[in-house]
């Protein structure tokens, strides 16, 4: 039994990406290992920077060796663009990665996952201390609350299968919660297993944002609060410290807000690059900067009514979410479809599924 299933492993290691998967992770952890010993030792600023571009420069290539939307997807993400980040903000002292008495399982963990340790955890939340509270979090989940969404995903495949009967706009609505859950259950995961090797409690990834009231709402504190905490200190407040003394401290917010959007436009440009290799065509970016644009309308219009209306939430949910949902099948998920994301995702589902089934039958032989 033992021999069939290591030669059910050596078959599917052979195939290529997982042999490519376990050697860029290989090459991202002794990296992280070489930052954390060796530029934590050089004086923040400048030389510590040039000490880390090695690094950044093999983020931004290493995700170049895996094609697949799960395994190349995600490594993309986690690496050129989340630990590049916190690697820029920890050359100059800023960021999680600066933590003081920081163990090296902590430094790479925060480095290379979509994860962001609570400063200040909540009383209620379960320890080996208090192992009996057991109520999440708000802002986190419950597990049920993942199963539904898991169960929702596995729907969704079976879509799929009908998609000639179905109308294209549907189907791209269909697409667009396919993204949406199948991109919170695999942070989710990520995040429960640091948890887990961490013992620390730890910011939700995502807050619900079908249920968002305005633009402001979505992008803030509902949509990949991950990579909107990234971009506050890397780019928002440089840009407001600037801002501020050109321009001063009242218009100060919109240059940033702007700038915070082109960064992230120019971020999505290069992560769908890495999913598809091929040449950016513009509309990731132009999906980012009309909500940049109407993210500033929304801020300015706030200011001029100085609280004095405001539209009912059950109002401006429906609008929000429409308006996102419509920009994003304009824009946005067409590019995804266009690098067949759905028909290799199914693909990769398939894989996972004939890799369980050899093991299975490896075991059982």
């Amino acid at each position: 039994m033992e021999k069939e299933i290591i030669k059910v492993l050596k078959l599917w290691m052979l195939e290529g990406e997982i042999y490519n998967f376990i050697k860029v992770w290989i090459s991202i952890l002794i990296s992280l290992l070489y930052s954390f010993i060796i530029p934590k030792n050089i004086p923040k600023g400048l030389p510590r920077l040039i000490s880390l571009l090695p690094v950044v420069l093999l983020f931004l290539n290493l995700p170049l060796h895996l094609h697949t939307m799960h395994l190349g997807g995600l490594t993309a993400f986690f690496i050129a663009w989340l630990a590049n980040f916190k690697l820029l903000m920890f050359a100059f002292s800023i960021g999680p990665l600066s933590q003081p008495s920081l163990s090296l399982s902590r430094f790479i963990a925060l480095a290379c996952l979509p994860i962001k340790i609570q400063q200040n955890p909540h009383p209620n939340t379960p320890s080996p201390q208090n192992p009996s509270l057991k109520s999440p979090k708000k802002g986190q989940k419950s597990l049920l609350n993942y199963s539904l969404k898991a169960l929702l995903v596995a729907l969704i495949v079976r879509v799929y299968d009908y998609h000639e009967h179905i109308h294209p706009t549907v189907m791209m609505f269909v697409f667009a919660f396919h993204v949406y859950f199948g991109l919170e259950i695999s942070l989710a995961v990520f995040a429960a297993a640091a948890r887990v090797l961490l013992g620390a409690e730890l910011e939700p990834q995502f807050n619900e944002p079908y249920l968002s009231t305005s633009l402001q709402d979505f992008w803030g504190r509902r949509w990949n609060i991950m990579v909107s905490s990234i971009l506050r200190p890397t780019v928002y407040k440089p840009v407001l410290c600037l801002s501020a003394r050109l321009i001063g401290r009242e218009l100060a917010p919109l240059p940033a807000v702007f700038g915070t959007f082109v960064v992230s436009a120019l971020m999505h440009e290069l992560v769908f690059y890495y999913l598809g290799r091929v040449k950016p065509t513009g509309e990731i970016s132009t999906f980012f900067l009309l909500h940049g644009v109407c993210l500033l309308g929304e801020i300015a219009l706030k200011k001029w009514v100085n609280g004095r209306w405001r539209v009912p939430q059950v109002v401006s949910g429906p609008l929000t979410v429409g308006f996102v949902l419509a920009t994003g099948g304009w824009l946005f998920f067409p590019v995804l479809l266009r690098c067949k994301a759905d028909a290799r995702a199914l693909d990769e589902y398939a894989a996972v599924g004939a890799f369980v089934k050899d093991v299975r039958r490896a075991l059982t032989s």
